[in-house]
């Protein structure tokens, strides 16, 4: 035990972060696109700058 964790619990943990490391990605994506077109669009999201 490490920590005061059961063995099953650290291959629980470790499953959970392998699982979300592609959804991490797909977010950070997801956000640099977002900021990148709140750039472009101005304040108010209009186009006009």
């Amino acid at each position: 035990m490490f920590w005061g964790l059961a063995w099953y619990w650290w291959l629980v943990i470790v499953a959970a972060l392998i699982i979300s490391i592609p959804f991490k990605v797909k977010f950070m994506k997801w956000w640099s696109k977002c900021r990148q077109e709140k750039g472009r669009r101005g304040k108010w999201g209009d186009g006009d700058d």
